[in-house]
């Protein structure tokens, strides 16, 4: 159970002091934060960040529990909390269903000498709907939805005269809140979801036990792992959750279609609806591939695939995917959807999905040629710092010295960036290889651009004499002599030769990205890194501020590992150990101080100390499922059928188990040569099953190619 593996206490944010985080999400609604306090006080979010103060709560004899120093217990299906004074003893546990449900169940006791009247305090407008509960709204200005509740409990008088409480008296209700969008989620259709949860009389723990079985759901349809690394299997358990958590399904405006959320807007502002600060619950370009390449090994591909019609259906007018709002089409970021996409497609051999995919990630190519390709050749010019996701990385201002206001335009270069032509390879390639597989002989053409952008990296961006790949000058092809994170790009996109076998030993090097944590996005050796942002000493975006000058991000972790592991298979396994070290390393980013028991990861940290720099609770923007797939236990779905390729990392043991992918149900297990004892399940050697059979055999981690009729 997802609850056990991750039961984690009193998850808070930090900069919101009392701020309880609520693990499970609804399909529109969710909680940012919730105070100590019965019901549902905090911040409280729909579709997007709106910032609802207040569902419902508690009040004894007429005024407001504040519990600041309640127990709290973080499951990711619920939130548990107890109190208890020389007046009250109290035990709640709340929830958030998928079908947007905040649900509430109470138990109170009575302590003093005297009668308590226990009241459901819903917002000033809610009113009486007949006998079964009270109905009311949001109105949400900065939006075209409004929000229509419904509000009922299990004990009807909480919600109008009170329900009295004798000393020494114990009581036990439960009170939940429907919300819905106005006019499309009808007042009976939102009464019936609430009264599901006190229309039989349930104890207090069935309806908590329900909620944990009903949640537990999508996590039994993902793969399983574990290993000889309790680091390794509690991370892969938590990607998991990370995923259920940012998903999401508005079904409204231009977000029709499920998808994964980029994170759930801890930078945003809190001011009660208001919508202040940068929005990560929408739809994100940038990072759709990321989540794809996790996610497509989930047996479920709706979110996945319904990203990609979002985009589809609401394309900008030069047919380039943007970020979605239900409302609004946003700017593109740079992103490698293409290939994601593909490679989503091997796992889910979904022929009707690739021919309606191709047409709008072939647009995704000419429109990136137009806008910023050249005609001298095959790279990308990126115009603004921030549309690769990236932004203040120097190289930007590498022809200027590094000026002291980087916002002045007159010291701003525009570049050709490694990062958005490594994607747009990529993407080139992906899209090549869905036209091969939906019979299409575009194919040809889109093959022969792949090889003129990768010609173009390799003889332009790559400097030979101090063995690392830069951004360009757009007008001159001079180089930026800036080691950005993303010179690893091009080992992670398998463009090298043995031309490029010095790149690595940099990622390797403490002195430029082999930090104490690994791996900053500017090398340390360069005059403009800051292990924790900032602008020489300027914070201009805030301490918590995206600044790609230093810190340590997972998303560009996820990227550079994959470089990593995929540069060691070329070599002859010759970077295992580092890749071992910095799987780790990334590894215990998700959890606070290295604590397995505080599990959490946010957007950055210091590449020096791996202090959080941000406060986005269960951020979004990487991948790591993946990279215990195919690289740890060596599993890729390809074309033609399957490769194994694993890399030794000191494991004891492993086991993959319950994978569905290209039509077979795939479990890998590995027993390390000798050991003599080993897990139920998992025997000596390194073994291959296909649907129950074993067709994989041998006595230690090694390649093989299993083509399809195998």
């Amino acid at each position: 159970m997802i609850d056990e593996e991750l039961r984690a206490g009193r998850k808070a944010l930090r900069t919101v002091p009392g701020g309880l985080l609520l693990g499970p999400t609804g399909a529109r609604l969710w909680a940012d934060y919730v105070e100590a306090a019965p019901g549902f006080i905090g911040r409280f979010d729909f579709i997007h960040k709106v910032n609802i103060p207040l569902l419902f709560t508690i009040t004894v004899n007429g005024h407001a529990c504040k519990m600041e120093t309640a127990s709290a217990d973080w499951y990711p299906s619920q939130l548990r909390l107890a109190y208890s004074d020389d007046r009250i003893g109290y035990a709640e546990t709340k929830f958030i269903t998928w079908e947007d449900c905040a649900v509430s169940c109470q138990t109170w006791t009575n302590r003093s000498d005297g009668e308590l009247l226990l009241q459901a305090t819903a917002p000033t407008d809610f009113r009486a709907c007949g006998d079964a509960g009270l109905q009311g709204g949001f109105d949400i200005p900065f939006f075209s939805f409004d929000i229509d509740a419904c509000l009922v409990a299990s004990e009807p008088k909480l919600l109008s005269d009170g329900v009295s409480l004798q000393p020494g008296e114990t009581k036990t209700f439960i009170v939940a809140a429907a919300l819905g969008i106005r006019s499309l989620d009808g007042i009976e259709a939102l009464m019936s979801r609430a009264n599901r949860f006190i229309q039989k009389p349930a104890s207090l723990e069935e309806t908590a036990s329900v909620q944990q079985k009903e949640y537990q759901r999508w996590f039994d349809a993902a793969p399983r792992f574990k290993s000889s690394d309790p680091v390794l299997d509690k991370t892969w358990t938590y990607r998991w959750f990370l995923l259920r958590h940012n998903m999401a399904d508005p079904r409204y405006g231009l977000l029709q279609h499920p998808l994964f959320y980029e994170g759930r807007s801890h930078k945003k502002g809190k001011r009660p609806f208001s919508k202040g600060g940068w929005e990560f619950s929408k739809l994100i370009n940038l990072s759709v591939p990321l989540h794809l390449m996790d996610a497509r090994w989930h047996h479920d591909p709706a979110p996945s695939l319904g990203a990609l019609r979002n985009m589809q259906e609401t394309p900008a007018e030069n047919g380039m995917y943007c970020c979605l709002m239900a409302d609004e089409r946003m700017h593109s970021f740079a992103n490698y959807i293409g290939w994601a996409a593909y490679r989503l497609f091997l796992v889910h051999r979904d022929e009707n999905a690739i021919l309606k995919a191709l047409p709008g990630l072939k647009d995704q190519i000419s429109s990136w040629q137009e806008v910023y390709g050249n005609e001298r050749d095959g790279l990308m010019t990126e115009y603004r710092h921030t549309r690769t996701g990236k932004e203040y990385q120097p190289s930007y201002w590498y022809f200027h010295d590094y000026p002291r206001n980087p916002k002045d335009p007159e010291t701003y270069t525009h570049v050709k960036r490694v990062d958005r032509t490594v994607y747009h390879y990529l993407n080139t390639l992906g899209v090549a290889r869905l036209c091969e597989a939906a019979g299409d002989p575009e194919s040809v053409k889109y093959l022969q651009l792949a090889e003129r952008i990768k010609h173009d990296v390799l003889e332009k961006m790559w400097d030979e004499a101090s063995a690392f790949f830069y951004d360009l000058h757009d007008q001159t092809d001079e180089k930026a002599l800036v080691k950005n994170i993303v010179g690893f790009y091009p080992a992670w996109a398998e463009m090298l030769d043995e031309r490029h076998d010095g790149l690595v030993a940099h990622l390797l090097d403490p002195k430029q990205f082999a930090t104490a944590c690994p791996y900053p996005t500017v090398s340390a050796d360069s005059v403009a890194y800051s292990k924790e942002g900032g602008w020489f000493g300027f914070f201009l975006k805030g301490r918590n501020g995206c600044m790609w000058n230093g810190p340590t991000w997972p998303y560009t972790n996820a990227i550079t590992l994959d470089a990593l592991a995929r540069e060691s298979k070329r070599r002859g396994n010759a970077y295992n150990e580092a890749f071992a070290r910095g799987l780790k390393e990334y590894s215990f980013l998700h959890f606070q101080n290295r604590d397995l028991n505080r599990p959490g990861l946010v957007e950055h940290y210091n590449s020096d100390t791996g202090e959080p720099l941000s406060d986005e609770q269960e951020y979004n923007h990487s991948y790591y499922i993946d990279l215990i797939v195919s690289h740890v236990a060596g599993l890729s779905v390809e074309d033609g059928g399957l490769r194994l390729e694993p890399l030794d990392i000191g494991l004891d043991y492993f086991e993959l188990d319950h994978v569905k992918a290209a039509g077979q149900d795939i479990r890998i297990t590995y027993g390390k040569p000798g050991l003599g004892r080993y897990p139920d399940g998992i025997e000596a050697g390194y073994k291959l099953y296909l649907n129950g059979q074993l067709v994989f055999a041998s006595d230690s981690l090694a390649a093989a190619t299993l083509p399809k009729n195998k």
